[in-house]
């Protein structure tokens, strides 16, 4: 004979393996790791003060000669 099967339990457990799957996919696709955030971040930072050095004028006094 088959064995007895809780449908409850079952459905709730077959939930739970596609919840399971479908975040493991978007962790693949969408999953960034802290290094990589701080190198992103630290990427930014340097290209701002970069292009900061290198303005003609600058408008840290807020004075404008006219």
């Amino acid at each position: 004979m088959a064995d007895v099967v809780n449908l409850r339990q079952f459905k709730k457990r077959k939930a739970r393996a596609e919840h399971d799957a479908a975040a493991e996919q978007n962790r693949l696709l969408h999953g960034r790791t802290k290094a990589d955030k701080q190198r992103d971040r630290l990427e930014a930072d340097n290209a701002t003060r970069f292009i900061d050095a290198h303005r003609r004028e600058r408008s840290d006094s807020g004075d404008t000669d006219t």
